[in-house]
């Protein structure tokens, strides 16, 4: 009885889905080199991170629908994601981020590729949704 207990104890540990969870703190260092293009600005227009005019602001970004920020041009595949109704969360946008062009099955401005960091600097992201 013992064994067949222990047996499925140990089943469930492998049969759970992993959570990835990020830690926002190494998430903060890995958005340096983000904000070569990125800014995190408040709706009241307070300077949170001071970055490029490249790419959209990312305040609130986790929560936001895709390609829904004003006055920036996103690209058409991009833009249509949002109106299909993608929404960002924190599993989405690491893969987004992993390979931007592969996730939405065409073409996007951004052509960086985070190749490591992607749930710490989604939950960094996070911390800036409302």
């Amino acid at each position: 009885m013992k064994t067949l207990l222990t047996a499925s104890a140990t089943l469930l540990a492998f049969a759970a889905p992993v959570l990835a969870e990020g830690d926002a703190a190494k998430g903060e260092k890995a958005f340096r080199q983000c904000k070569a293009c990125h800014s995190i600005q408040a709706p009241d227009g307070e300077t949170i991170v001071r970055g490029g005019p490249v790419g959209p602001n990312l305040y609130g970004v986790i929560g936001r629908t895709a390609g829904s920020v004003e006055d920036f041009r996103y690209s058409k595949d991009l833009a249509a994601k949002g109106e299909e109704g993608l929404v960002w969360d924190e599993e989405n946008i690491v893969e987004y981020m992993t390979d931007p062009s592969k996730f939405i099955g065409g073409r996007s401005k951004m052509t960086f590729k985070l190749r490591k960091g992607g749930e710490d600097l989604a939950a960094y992201l996070a911390t800036f949704s409302e």
